[in-house]
C-alpha cells in the first residue's frame, strides 16, 4: 500500500475490516467509495463513476453521495440486500496531525435498519439467529432467536433438530437477515431458495458470551437451553459488532414453546394468504388486510403477530374474546378508543431511537404527544366493563412525568437537526438565556445599523445582509460607491453590480453575535442529549406502556371488524367436533361487497359420524373457496376474533395443512405433482387427530389411473391412520364409492343448476357426489374459441358412445369370476376399517378419549392388488393364458376405458 497516498492507505485499512460491505468513507460533505465498491455502487445506485489520483499509476475508480442525502442511498442498497459500513471523521480536522482519524461508527444491514423511511410501519423487521447443540445421546437441538432492533423485541425458542420446524419459524418471522453458521447456513439457504424470500444470510464471525452476560440478568440466561444460549450469544455479538452503541432497549428475552401456537407450515401460509397474497405478495386481499383496522403502527405489528401465531390455549383465546365481545357491544367506547389511538405515534420505535441516540427533538415531541393520550386510554379501558382490558391496564404506568420533562424543555416546533439550535425553551438554562439576550440585542443593533448608514451616506438602496460564508456585510451598488465616506468602509467582497463592505463597529458586533450563537448551539445540543439520556433510562416503563397500547389497538381492530361484518362469537372447545352454521369466506365476502351476497355453507365434522368430507363438483363452483373458509374460520377463532358464520362451535386445531392451487417449483426442479406429493408427505408425517387437513384436487398432475390410486390411498391413510378433520376435493367422481367402505367419510358436492346448454353454479354445498365436472362449459365461459368448444363436445360424445358400447359388450358376455376369487378374498369389508390413532402419543386431555374401535385394514388401499399376489395352481387353458396376461398387465397405469378394453380382450381368449 506504500504506493498509495496516506488517505487511500487509511481507506484500504478500514475497508479490510468490512470486506462484505460497502464502505461509505466520509470526505468533507460527501461519502466516497473507491475501487470495486465504487464500480458496483455506481451500477446499483445509478450514479456517475469517476476517478481520482491516489498515488498509483492508474486512476482509482471513485463515486460518492452527499452526506445530507446519504440515508436514501443507503436505503436503496439495503433494499437490494447489501450491507453498508459508515465511516466518519472522529477528530477535529483543525487539530489533526496528518490524515484525520476515521472509524466505522455503524454497519447498516437489512436486519439492523433503524430509519423510518426504510422500515414498514405495520410490520416488524426481524434479524434472526439460528444455532445448534449436540446432545449427549448424539442427537441435536436447534434454537432460533428473532430480534427487531427498531422496537427492542427479542423472542427465543428451541426444538429437536428438524428442518421443517425451522422453516416454520423462518416463515412466521419472515426475517430480513439470518445469522447462521456451518451446516445450518446451508439449511437456511435451501429455505431461501424454495420460498423465494428476500433475506440476507450472514455469519456472526466471533461469538462472545460475555456480551450477553453484561446485557441481560443472569437468571434470564440461566433459564435458556444450551442451544438457545448459543443463539443469544451469536445474535448479541453480531449486533454489538455492527451497531457499536447502546442496545439497552433490548431488555427482555421472551422465551416461548412452539407448542403454544398453531403450527402453520410455509406452504399453508402461502396457500391461505394469511398476511400477503401469493400472486404479488401484497397485503390487500390477505386475511390480515381484512382484519387490520388498527390505528397505530404498534397495533398493526401486534395484530400481524397474532395472525402469524394463532393460540392453542383455550383460556387465552377466551380472554381475547371477552374483550372483543365487550367492544363489539359498545360502539361509543370503541370509537373513543380509536380517537385516542389516532393521536399516538409509534412509541416502540421512538423509544428505540431514543436509546440508539438518533432521536431528534421532533421525535421527543411525538413521544410527549403519545404519552398525553395514555391516561384517557387507561380510563376508557377501565370503564369498558371488560375484565381483560381492566387487567391489561391495571399496572400500567402512564409516564406523565416523562411527558412533562419534554414539555418543559423542547419548543413546540423544533427544527429537524439537533445541531443547529432553536430546540430548547427559554428558562431551561440561565447561561443559554444570557447568550440569547446578547444575540438578540446584537441583531437588533444590526437591524438599526442599516437605517443609520442610509442616513449617513444618503444611499437609500444600501442594505445590511448576512450569509454563512462571509458573515455580516454592508452592500452598496456600483452606481453609489462614490457616496461612501473614505476610511470607514473596508471592502469584503466584489459582486457583478455591487460591492460588500464591513466596518470596525460591525466587525465587533459580528464577533459577539456569532460567538453567542455558536455557544448557544453547543449548550442546546448538550441540554437535548441530557434529556434524551434521561428518557432512555426509563425505557422499561415506556416499553410497557407501548405494549399495552398495541394490545388495546389489536383488540379494538378485531372488535371493529367483527361489528362491521356482523361476525359471531364462536364457542371454543377442547373436543373433536367442529360445527359451522352458515359459514362464509371473510375475504371473498369483503371483496364482493353488498352488491353480490356471499352464499353461506354449513360444515359439520364430528368424531362419531363425519371426520372427512369428499367434495366433488366442477371448477368455479366454489370448492376451493369453501375449504379455505373453514381454515380461515379456525384461524380467526384462535386469534380471538369473531367469525363469519351464523353460529360456530370450534375445537382447538393444533395445525392446519393445505394443498390448494397448482404450482411448479421451477428452481427446485419439481413438477406440480411432485410438489403436491411433498406436501402430502408432510401431512401424513405430522398431522394429529387435532389437525385440520385441506387438500384441493388430490391426485392431479399424473395419469388418471395413478392419480386415482394415489388419491384413494391418501384418503384411506388419513381416514384410517390419523383420523383428523379433513376436507378433500377431487375431480375423480369414481372415488365417491369410498363412502361405502370408509365409515367416517361422507360425499358432498357443489350444487349446479342446468337449463338447456346453460349451467349455473349455485355455490351451495349439498350432500352426495357429483357425476360430471362441466370442464368444457368452464372452458367456454373462460373465452376459448367456439370451434374448440364444439370440437371438445364432439370428442366427449364419441368417448361416451364408445364407453357405453364397451359396457354393453361386457354385460352381454358371461363372466367367469372364479379367477378373481382370491382377489375378492383379500378385500376387506368396510366394517373392519377404523382409524388407528395410537401412534399420536401426545394428545390434549379432551382428545385422549378418542380411541380406535379396531385395527386398520391390512391393505393400504382398496385398489386391485398386483397379479403376483394371486395363488392359482393347476389352472387349465384358457384360464392359464388369462392369468399370464393379468400378471403382465400394468393395471395401476390403466385408465378406466383401457381397463374395460383389457377385460374384453381377456374375454376373447379361447
Amino acid at each position: 500500500m506504500a504506493q498509495y497516498t496516506p488517505m487511500i492507505q487509511q481507506y484500504l485499512q478500514i475497508k479490510a475490516q468490512v470486506p462484505d460491505a460497502f464502505l461509505f468513507f466520509r470526505l468533507g460533505d460527501f461519502y466516497e467509495m473507491f475501487f470495486d465498491d465504487a464500480i458496483l455502487a455506481a451500477k446499483e445506485l445509478e450514479i456517475t463513476l469517476t476517478g481520482r489520483d491516489g498515488g498509483a499509476e492508474e486512476r482509482i475508480p471513485m463515486c460518492g453521495v452527499p452526506y445530507h442525502s446519504a440515508e436514501n442511498y443507503i436505503a436503496r442498497l439495503i433494499e437490494k440486500g447489501y450491507k453498508v459500513a459508515i465511516c466518519e471523521q472522529v477528530e477535529d480536522p483543525a487539530e489533526a496531525k496528518g490524515v484525520v482519524r476515521r472509524e466505522i461508527v455503524r454497519i447498516v444491514t437489512p436486519g439492523t435498519i433503524m430509519e423510518d423511511k426504510t422500515l414498514q410501519s405495520s410490520a416488524n423487521n426481524f434479524i434472526m439467529s439460528v444455532a445448534e447443540e449436540t446432545l449427549q445421546d448424539g442427537g441435536q437441538r436447534w434454537a432460533i432467536a428473532a430480534c427487531d432492533l427498531s422496537t427492542g423485541e427479542l423472542y427465543v425458542t428451541d426444538f429437536e433438530a428438524d428442518q421443517e420446524q425451522l422453516y416454520e419459524e423462518l416463515n412466521a418471522y419472515d426475517p430480513a437477515e439470518v445469522i447462521a453458521e456451518g451446516g445450518l447456513q446451508a439449511v437456511v439457504h435451501r429455505f431461501h431458495e424454495q420460498m423465494n424470500k428476500k433475506m440476507l444470510i450472514t455469519t456472526s464471525g466471533t461469538r462472545d458470551s460475555e456480551i450477553a452476560e453484561r446485557h441481560f440478568p443472569q437468571q434470564e440466561l440461566d433459564a435458556l437451553s444450551s442451544a438457545a444460549r448459543i443463539c443469544i450469544d451469536q445474535l448479541m455479538t453480531y449486533l454489538y459488532d455492527t451497531q457499536k452503541r447502546s442496545l439497552s432497549h433490548i431488555r427482555e428475552i421472551r422465551r416461548y414453546d412452539k407448542q403454544q401456537y398453531m403450527i402453520l407450515d410455509p406452504y399453508t401460509r402461502r396457500n391461505l394468504e394469511l398476511t400477503e397474497t401469493s400472486r404479488d405478495r401484497s397485503k390487500k386481499g390477505s386475511l390480515l388486510w381484512l382484519l387490520d383496522k388498527t390505528v397505530t403502527a404498534m397495533g398493526g405489528r401486534m395484530l400481524r403477530r397474532w395472525v402469524d401465531k394463532p393460540l392453542l390455549s383455550k383460556q387465552q383465546i377466551e380472554q381475547r374474546q371477552e374483550a372483543v365481545e365487550c367492544l363489539v357491544g359498545q360502539l361509543i367506547t370503541r370509537e373513543e378508543l380509536r380517537q385516542q389511538l389516532r393521536e399516538i405515534y409509534d412509541m416502540e420505535r421512538l423509544v428505540g431511537r431514543v436509546v440508539y441516540g438518533t432521536a431528534n427533538a421532533r421525535d421527543l415531541n411525538a413521544l410527549k404527544q403519545s404519552l398525553r393520550q395514555v391516561p384517557q386510554l387507561i380510563e376508557l379501558a377501565v370503564s369498558s366493563g371488560s375484565e381483560t382490558l381492566q387487567q391489561l391496564v391495571q399496572d400500567t404506568d402512564p409516564c406523565q412525568d416523562i411527558a412533562e420533562w419534554i414539555e418543559q424543555t423542547i419548543v413546540d416546533d423544533p427544527p429537524i437537526s439537533v445541531r443547529e439550535g432553536g430546540l430548547i425553551k427559554p428558562g431551561c438554562d440561565e447561561k443559554l438565556d444570557q447568550l440569547r439576550e446578547a444575540s438578540t440585542n446584537g441583531k437588533r443593533w444590526i437591524a438599526e445599523l442599516e437605517q443609520r448608514e442610509r442616513e449617513r451616506t444618503g444611499i437609500k438602496s444600501l442594505k445590511v445582509g448576512f450569509n454563512k460564508v462571509f458573515g455580516y456585510y454592508i452592500e452598496v451598488t456600483r452606481a453609489n460607491l462614490h457616496a461612501l465616506p473614505e476610511g470607514i468602509y473596508e471592502r469584503k467582497q466584489t459582486l457583478a453590480n455591487a460591492e460588500r463592505f464591513i466596518t470596525p463597529e460591525l466587525k465587533e458586533k459580528e464577533a459577539l453575535i456569532l460567538e453567542a450563537e455558536e455557544k448557544m448551539v453547543d449548550i442546546e445540543y448538550d441540554l437535548f442529549c441530557r434529556l434524551r439520556e434521561r428518557i432512555a433510562a426509563e425505557t422499561g416503563r415506556l416499553q410497557k406502556a407501548a405494549e399495552m397500547i398495541a394490545v388495546i389497538d389489536a383488540l379494538q381492530s378485531l372488535a371493529t371488524v367483527s361489528a362491521e361484518r356482523r361476525y359471531r362469537k364462536p364457542l371454543i372447545t377442547d373436543q373433536y367436533d367442529m360445527e359451522i352454521i352458515e359459514g362464509r369466506h371473510p375475504v371473498v365476502e369483503a371483496v364482493l361487497g353488498a352488491d353480490e351476497p356471499f352464499i353461506a355453507n354449513d360444515t359439520k365434522l364430528s368424531y362419531d359420524e363425519c371426520r372427512m368430507m369428499l367434495i366433488t363438483g366442477p371448477n368455479m363452483a366454489g370448492k376451493s373457496t369453501y375449504m379455505r373458509q373453514v381454515a380461515y374460520i379456525a384461524i380467526m377463532a384462535q386469534i380471538g376474533c369473531f367469525v363469519p358464520a351464523g353460529e360456530a362451535t370450534l375445537p382447538i386445531v393444533d395445525r392446519i395443512f393445505t394443498r390448494i392451487g397448482a404450482a411448479d417449483d421451477v428452481i427446485g426442479g419439481q413438477s406440480t405433482f411432485m410438489v403436491e406429493m411433498k406436501d402430502i408427505q408432510q401431512m401424513t408425517a405430522r398431522a394429529t387427530p387435532r389437525s385440520l387437513v385441506i387438500i384441493d384436487e388430490l391426485g392431479r398432475g399424473t395419469s388418471t389411473g395413478e392419480g386415482m390410486a394415489i388419491a384413494q390411498s391418501v384418503i384411506e391413510y388419513i381416514h384410517d391412520r390419523i383420523g383428523c378433520k379433513t376436507l378433500v376435493s377431487t375431480h375423480f367422481h369414481e372415488l365417491a364409492h369410498l363412502e361405502q367402505s370408509l365409515k367416517y367419510l361422507q360425499n358432498f358436492r357443489m350444487d349446479v343448476k342446468e337449463s338447456g346448454e346453460e349451467v349455473t353454479f349455485l355455490r351451495k354445498l349439498i350432500r352426495g357426489a357429483a357425476d360430471t365436472s362441466y370442464g368444457i362449459y368452464c372452458a367456454k365461459i373462460a373465452g376459448l374459441p367456439e370451434s374448440i368448444i364444439s370440437r371438445a363436445y364432439q370428442i366427449l360424445n364419441t368417448l361416451e358412445i364408445r364407453t357405453s358400447e364397451l359396457q354393453s359388450a361386457v354385460a352381454s358376455q358371461p363372466v367367469q369370476l372364479s379367477l378373481f376369487d382370491d382377489v375378492a378374498a383379500i378385500q376387506e369389508s368396510s366394517e373392519q376399517r377404523q382409524p388407528d390413532l395410537q401412534h399420536h402419543a401426545a394428545q390434549p386431555p379432551a382428545m385422549q378419549t378418542l380411541q380406535p374401535d379396531v385395527q386398520p385394514a391390512a391393505t393400504s388401499a382398496n385398489s386391485v392388488p398386483s397379479a403376483q399376489n394371486l395363488q392359482i395352481s393347476d389352472v387349465p387353458h384358457p384360464a392359464a393364458e388369462v392369468y399370464k396376461r393379468v400378471q403382465e398387465a400394468d393395471l395401476m397405469n390403466m385408465t378406466p376405458l383401457q381397463a374395460m378394453q383389457f377385460i374384453l380382450e381377456l374375454k376373447s381368449i379361447k
